[in-house]
């Protein structure tokens, strides 16, 4: 599928405080990846995201740390397919092999290679020409603990305990060097949680 020129490995500026319905203008590349196979979301939450992929017409396994997210993922969405797991134990695909990837807001708890060891784990689960939709904190995100907290190591603090990493866009492109075609990649503001939280957007092709 091409894509505008106007999204081709593009990076825009902030854009203002809205509703977060971001995957809406992506749905139809989705549809087209995942024509012989299921979309997996990575750090589900209580299924808002899920709801979306599935009223598409996408078949869903998804999955979230959290035990109490899944399941209300799982009431929201009957459709979807949903597990309880770290991101860094094998994918629940079931020997399947999704044509895309989704993960929002749900890669930048890690150190800095383990992070590189997980987009390098979706990277292989894909086929070629699989895409990956990611969101990610970004460096400018003071609202939600990209300044004064301790450092732990570079755009990685520990925000009330746990540990956040806040990404540039030269540690995206970074992030995404070996193997990936940026298709997209975007800065934007969304006011779902309340106060502006300011993040990356990429989408990539294996």
């Amino acid at each position: 599928m091409s894509l505008p020129d106007s999204l081709q490995a593009s990076v825009a500026m902030p854009a203002q405080v809205c509703c977060d319905e971001w995957l809406a203008r992506w749905l139809p590349m989705l549809r087209e990846a995942c024509a012989h196979g299921p979309v997996l979301e990575i750090g589900c939450g209580e299924g808002e995201d899920s709801a979306t992929l599935t009223g598409a017409g996408l078949e869903l396994i998804a999955f979230d740390l959290s035990a109490e997210a899944a399941a209300a993922a799982s009431r929201r969405v009957p459709g979807g397919q949903f597990h309880c797991q770290d991101v860094r134990q094998p994918f629940p695909l079931n020997e399947r092999q999704p044509g895309a990837v989704v993960a929002s807001l749900s890669l930048h708890y890690f150190p800095w290679e383990e992070t590189l060891g997980i987009v390098e784990r979706i990277r292989q689960c894909l086929p070629p020409g699989g895409k990956l939709l990611c969101r990610l904190n970004a460096s400018d995100d003071h609202h939600y603990g990209a300044s004064g907290y301790p450092e732990i190591a570079p755009d990685y603090y520990l925000v009330d305990g746990s540990p956040k990493r806040f990404f540039d866009e030269r540690s995206v492109r970074e992030l995404f060097a070996n193997g990936w075609r940026i298709l997209s990649l975007s800065h934007h503001v969304t006011g779902k949680y309340g106060l502006p939280k300011a993040l990356w957007e990429a989408v990539l092709e294996r």
